[in-house]
């Protein structure tokens, strides 16, 4: 029996995020696709018996929950300095950068660890991220040179960034995300109800991110303060707040009445799939990304997307989108004229929902879980 050892710490940590959820899909697929004669174990910090359960529940097949003596701070901290003899032996995969990075040899007892880098934002935009995260991330990528077998990233984008910042040779494997399966929209008629619970206008422009300026939800709420923008309400999923900025005093220096621009964050997954699903556009003007689950989320609720030319979006969304160059002069005024090129061709909104459909079924979990399969048989 061949055993995959997933690290899925990030599912219990205080704010899962991104990366919990992903841990959380790959490792559901990576048990649903495994070959004959292997199966998944996890591999997770010392936590409360509810969050143990919390693990269990949400994979169900899973063949073994490996519990560290440690507590995820001290089991960070320990990892990160190469003390790792309670992580055991054989293949080991870490769907982010905690991982038991050590000195091994594959011939010897058939270890391999495989980590995962989602973006390199520690080096392009470490102002996104806070100091510790920066340091830990710098920090972890070089142990990953030294120990890792392999180093997958979420796309072609982010490889080659990665090759101008660190010399991995061979050992860089692309493999994306997908949709999450619980991103479905709820029957028809509580739809309506979920509709008026939210307080959802019938028509708006919808965008995700926060007021941190790798983000650009500033430069859109600056386009809608344009002459000639469309009259109708901003959405933003995301934070309210970043920093000492809000969003009601951004959309106030740009003229925007009152209530025009408004947050919506903690929603559950059916409740994000109706207010995906119903918006009039979604404008994603992001100026950089490791991967572009938020269009690809739109393209799979038939929302017709506006994004920028950050190579990671124009790398997931194909021609399924409007790509907007993103220089920073004269940005606002052409996202403007992407968002009004799509509110008012309704030909052209029916063309992005079509091909948008078959983009989004381009990413699917079983695929990312086959190919991790693959590349630890290829190790």
């Amino acid at each position: 029996m061949i055993t995959l050892r997933v690290v899925v710490d990030q599912m219990v940590a205080p704010v899962p995020g991104g990366v919990g959820r992903y841990t959380e899909e790959l490792t559901r697929a990576l048990i649903a696709t495994a070959p004959a004669e292997c199966d998944v174990e996890g591999i997770v910090s010392s936590s409360t018996p509810a969050q143990y359960e919390l693990i269990e529940a949400a994979l169900p097949g899973l063949a073994n929950l490996h519990k560290t003596s440690l507590a995820r701070r001290e089991l960070t901290a320990a990892w990160a300095l190469g003390v790792t003899a309670s992580s055991g032996a054989g293949l080991i995969h870490a769907p982010g950068l905690l991982a038991p990075l050590r000195r091994h040899n594959r011939a010897d007892d058939g270890t391999q660890i495989a980590v995962t880098l989602h973006d390199v934002l520690a080096w392009t935009h470490p102002s996104s991220l806070t100091p510790t995260t920066v340091a830990w991330t710098k920090g972890i990528l070089k142990r990953a040179r030294k120990h890792a077998d392999a180093i997958v990233v979420p796309s072609h984008a982010v490889a080659r960034q990665l090759t101008e910042i660190m010399d991995l040779g061979d050992r860089v494997r692309v493999i994306g995300g997908a949709v999450g399966r619980r991103l479905v929209l709820p029957a028809i008629p509580l739809v309506e109800e979920r509709l008026q619970a939210l307080a959802l206008p019938s028509q708006y422009i919808l965008t995700s991110g926060s007021l941190d300026p790798r983000k650009a939800v500033t430069s859109l709420i600056t386009a809608l303060g344009l002459p000639g923008a469309p009259d109708l309400p901003l959405i933003v999923l995301g934070p309210d707040t970043w920093g000492e900025l809000d969003l009601a005093s951004v959309a106030d220096e740009v003229g925007l009445a009152p209530g025009r621009v408004r947050a919506m964050s903690g929603l559950s997954d059916s409740d994000l799939a109706v207010v995906i699903a119903r918006a009039s556009v979604f404008v994603y003007p992001s100026l950089e990304e490791g991967f572009a689950l938020p269009i690809i989320e739109a393209f799979h609720l038939g929302t017709p997307v506006v994004h920028s030319d950050a190579p990671a979006l124009l790398e997931a969304a194909g021609d399924a989108g409007v790509a907007v160059e993103r220089s920073a002069k004269g940005y606002p005024e052409r996202l403007l004229d992407a968002v009004n090129r799509v509110l008012g061709d309704s030909a052209l909104r029916g063309r992005l929902r079509v091909i948008g459909g078959d983009r989004s079924r381009a990413f699917s979990w079983r695929d990312s879980a086959e190919r991790v399969w693959q590349l630890h048989a290829d190790l």
